[in-house]
C-alpha cells in the first residue's frame, strides 16, 4: 500500500471513529445543531479556526502568491482583517440573540416566517458556492493521494464521506473534526515555512532577493507587454479595471467574513457569552499565525518549484500517469491526450503547496501535506454543510412549514435529507467549475455573504427602526446583485481562443468588468435595507429593540 493512500486511510478512519462516538451522544435537535452547546470557548476557538482556514487558504492562496506575487498575497491579507469584523460586531451578540442560526437573530423583533424563509435561502446559496470552492480543492487533493482515481471520483468521495460526518455525528462530530484539522494543519504549515526558509540559509533577504527575481508579464493599455518582478502590484490586478477589482475582493472578505453561516453558526455551540469572546480570541492568534505562513508556502512554490512546474493536472488515470512519467514533454502530451479525448486541464495552481512540498521532502511530506489538506475540505464542507441543513430544518421546515411545532425527531430527520440534497448539489456543482482556483471561488462566497447578510445582521443589531421591509429588500437586493453580477462577469463570461484547455461557462463577452461584484453589490445590500425600511414602519420590531439590545450586550435570557 502505497504512502499517500495509507495516510488518507488513517486520516478517514480517525474521523470515522469520531462520527460513531458523536452519534451515540447526537439524539435531539439542541445536540444535532449545536453539540448541545457544551463545547469550550478554547475548543470552540480552534474550531472556528478549523472551519474558517478553508482549502483557499491552503491550497488557493498557496497558488496565486505563487502564479501572481505580490496580488495574490492580498488575499492572505484580506481573510485575515476580515476577522475584526466578526469580533468587534458579530460574535457575541449572535451568540447571546441567537438559538441555532442566522434567521434566529433577525427573527428576535421581526415578522418571523417571511424572515426565516428568506434567511434561509441566503444562508443555503452562500454554503454551496464555498461548498463548490473546497469540493474543486478535494478533486485535485485526493487524485493527487491515491494514484489511479480522476478528479470526479474523487469529488464523488469526499462528498459520501462530509455526508456521513453531518448525517450520523451532527454538529459534536463536525466539530471535532474541526478541532483536529488546525492542528495538523498548523503543524504542516509551520514544517513547510521552516524548510522553505532553510534553503535560503533562513536569510530573508536572500528569500526576498530570489522572490524578486522571479518575473511575470502583464498587457498595457496599449497592447505592449511589460515585465514585473513578485514583489511588485499588478500581475494580477491590470488594467483600467485592476485597482478596482482588488477594491472590490477586499470588501467582500472584510465584511464577507461576517456573513458566512458556517463561521456564525459555531457561537452556538459554546455555553456562555464569555465562551464565545474566549473562542474569538483563540481564533485569532491561531489564524493570525497561519496567514503569515502562507508567505512562506506561496512563494516558497514560486522560487523552488517554478510557475511552470506547478500542476498540469491531467484527468483519467493513463493520462496523469503519461505525464508524471514524462514531464519534459507535458505541452505535447497534452495535445495528444486532447486529441484522444481526455479532459486536460493545464497550470491548476490549486497543487502549488503539495508541490512544494514534494519538492522539499519527497513523496513522505508530499503525502502528510496532502491529507492535511485534504483534512482541512473535509472540516470546512461538514461545517457547511450542517450550517445550510440546519437553516433548512430549523428556519424553513420548523418555523415556516410546521408553524413552530415542534418534532425533535423529525427535525433532525429533515436535517440530514437537507443534508443530503446539499451534498449532492454541491458535488455536481464542483464538477462543473472544477477549473477555477479555489480562493477565487471564495472570494466569491464571501461577497454573496457580505452582500446579502451582513447589511440585515449589522442593522437588526445597532438600528432601532430597522424592520421586515428593510430585512427582506436588503436581503434580496444584495443576494440577486451579486449572484448576478458574478454570472455577468469575467469569471464566468468570456471569449476564449478555439483549443483553450480551460474555457468559461458562458463564451460571451463580460457584461460587468470585475471578476468580483462587492463593490457594487455590497452598498446595494444597505441601500435595498435602508429603503425599505424608510418606505414601512413597524412599531412592534421598535418596540422589541431595547430587549434585544439588552440580551445581545449581556447575554440575559439567552438559552444556556
Amino acid at each position: 500500500m502505497s504512502t499517500p493512500l495509507l495516510m488518507f486511510l488513517v486520516f478517514v478512519a480517525i474521523t470515522l471513529a469520531i462520527t460513531y462516538w458523536a452519534s451515540r451522544r447526537t439524539q435531539t435537535t439542541r445536540e444535532f445543531y449545536s453539540a448541545g452547546r457544551t463545547i469550550t470557548g478554547f475548543q470552540n476557538g480552534w474550531a472556528v479556526a478549523g472551519d474558517y482556514m478553508s482549502a483557499a487558504s491552503f491550497l488557493g492562496i498557496a497558488g496565486l502568491i505563487a502564479f501572481f506575487g505580490y496580488d495574490g498575497f492580498m488575499y492572505s491579507v484580506g481573510w485575515l482583517v476580515a476577522y475584526l469584523t466578526v469580533v468587534l460586531i458579530i460574535a457575541e451578540p449572535l451568540r447571546n440573540t441567537g438559538k441555532f442560526t442566522m434567521a434566529d437573530v433577525l427573527a428576535f423583533r421581526l415578522r418571523r416566517r417571511s424572515v426565516r424563509a428568506v434567511a434561509a435561502f441566503s444562508t443555503l446559496t452562500v454554503s454551496l458556492l464555498y461548498m463548490i470552492a473546497q469540493m474543486v480543492g478535494a478533486g485535485s487533493l485526493v487524485s493527487l493521494l491515491i494514484p489511479g482515481m480522476s478528479f470526479n471520483s474523487s469529488i464523488v468521495l469526499v462528498g459520501i464521506l462530509m455526508l456521513v460526518y453531518v448525517i450520523f455525528g451532527g454538529m459534536l462530530a463536525t466539530t471535532w473534526v474541526q478541532i483536529i484539522k488546525p492542528i495538523l494543519l498548523m503543524g504542516g504549515t509551520v514544517l513547510l515555512a521552516v524548510l522553505v526558509m532553510a534553503r535560503f540559509n533562513f536569510s530573508f533577504m536572500e528569500f526576498f532577493d530570489a522572490i524578486a527575481n522571479i518575473k511575470g508579464t502583464v498587457k498595457a493599455a496599449d497592447g505592449s507587454t511589460i515585465t514585473k518582478d513578485f514583489t511588485q502590484p499588478g500581475l494580477r490586478y491590470n488594467g483600467a479595471w485592476g485597482p478596482l477589482d482588488l477594491l472590490s475582493l477586499g470588501i467582500a472578505l472584510v465584511f464577507g467574513t461576517a456573513g458566512l453561516p458556517h463561521i456564525l453558526v459555531r457561537f452556538y455551540t459554546v455555553p456562555t457569552a464569555k465562551a464565545a469572546r474566549v473562542s474569538v480570541v483563540w481564533a485569532m492568534i491561531l489564524i493570525g499565525s497561519f496567514y503569515i505562513m502562507t508567505t512562506f508556502l506561496g512563494f516558497g512554490a514560486a522560487t523552488l518549484v517554478g510557475k511552470s512546474n506547478i500542476g498540469a493536472y491531467v484527468q483519467g488515470e493513463a493520462a496523469h500517469a503519461s505525464i508524471e512519467a514524462h514531464p519534459d514533454k507535458a505541452e505535447a502530451l497534452h495535445t495528444q491526450l486532447e486529441a484522444m479525448g481526455y479532459d486536460v486541464t493545464t497550470a491548476n495552481n490549486n497543487l502549488a503547496a503539495p508541490l512544494l512540498a514534494r519538492q522539499l521532502g519527497g513523496d513522505l511530506l508530499l503525502s502528510f501535506v496532502s491529507a492535511i489538506a485534504f483534512a482541512t475540505i473535509l472540516a470546512v464542507v461538514a461545517g457547511l454543510t450542517i450550517a445550510a441543513s440546519t437553516a433548512f430544518a430549523h428556519d424553513v421546515w420548523l418555523n415556516v412549514v410546521k408553524r413552530g411545532h415542534e418534532n425533535e425527531r423529525e427535525q433532525v430527520l429533515v436535517a440530514r435529507i437537507a443534508a443530503g440534497v446539499i451534498g449532492v448539489l454541491s458535488i455536481a456543482l464542483a464538477i462543473a467549475l472544477k477549473s477555477l482556483n479555489v480562493a477565487f471561488l471564495v472570494g466569491l462566497a464571501f461577497a454573496v455573504a457580505a452582500s446579502a447578510n451582513v447589511p440585515s445582521i449589522v442593522l437588526t443589531l445597532f438600528w432601532r427602526r430597522f424592520n421586515t421591509a428593510g430585512m427582506i429588500t436588503g436581503m434580496l437586493a444584495g443576494l440577486v446583485s451579486s449572484v448576478v453580477l458574478i454570472v455577468l462577469s469575467p469569471a464566468v463570461m468570456g471569449i476564449d481562443p478555439e483549443g483553450a484547455a480551460v474555457r468559461k461557462l458562458i463564451q460571451h463577452a463580460p457584461v460587468f468588468p470585475l471578476e468580483n461584484p462587492a463593490l457594487v453589490s455590497v452598498p446595494l445590500g444597505f441601500l435595498g435595507a435602508v429603503l425599505g425600511t424608510l418606505l414601512w414602519r413597524e412599531p412592534a420590531a421598535e418596540a422589541l429593540y431595547d430587549e434585544l439590545n439588552v440580551r445581545a450586550n449581556t447575554g440575559l435570557g439567552a438559552e444556556r
